[in-house]
């Protein structure tokens, strides 16, 4: 949550924060794989009958049916476009627009899931959770990960920069 909010701060002058909005960005990828895959594991234990999670009950429906796969599909071109906007060397345009578009969706799905699990996820935040330890392990590496990618990535988010911002940066002979 702590990088999903330094992300939307960069939003208030994205034009000078770009560099540290496209780090935050490729920081994330690997955290936020994490998260669909183990949101995912859950889906699929559930539909596979699996007793504890079938005991846990489903989600709302219109959560489950309507969010759910608006929040993922909406998560997934929001990053994919940002992944293409640094390949694509690009400030402006098609890539852009949809890039907007998808957080706008994403921003507005991620809202009802998160008021509707609030509750929720203070409860796991107060009590022992089974397989914590997994679970923080596999939480750290993907912020590795993260920090890992967009160090590696460092050199395409300052030609973008210099792309908006008009002016050369380091990485100009």
């Amino acid at each position: 949550m702590p990088l999903l909010l330094a992300e939307a701060a960069t939003l208030l002058n994205v034009r000078s924060l770009l560099t540290v909005h496209a780090f935050i960005g490729m920081l994330l990828i690997p955290v936020v794989a994490v998260k669909l895959a183990s949101a995912g594991w859950r889906m699929v234990r559930y539909y596979a009958g699996s007793e504890e999670y079938v005991l846990r009950g489903p989600p709302q429906v219109l959560l489950r049916v309507v969010v759910a796969p608006v929040l993922v599909a909406s998560t997934v071109v929001l990053f994919g476009t940002g992944v293409a906007l640094l390949a694509l060397d690009q400030t402006h345009g098609t890539v852009v627009g949809l890039h907007k578009a998808s957080f706008i969706v994403w921003a507005g799905a991620f809202g009802l899931h998160f008021l509707t699990r609030f509750g929720l996820l203070w409860r796991a935040l107060t009590r022992r959770v089974s397989g914590l330890s997994v679970r923080l392990v596999a939480a750290a590496l993907s912020v590795v990960a993260g920090l890992a990618l967009a160090t590696l990535t460092l050199p395409a988010m300052d030609r973008l920069q210099d792309d908006v911002s008009g002016h050369v940066a380091f990485d100009s002979e």
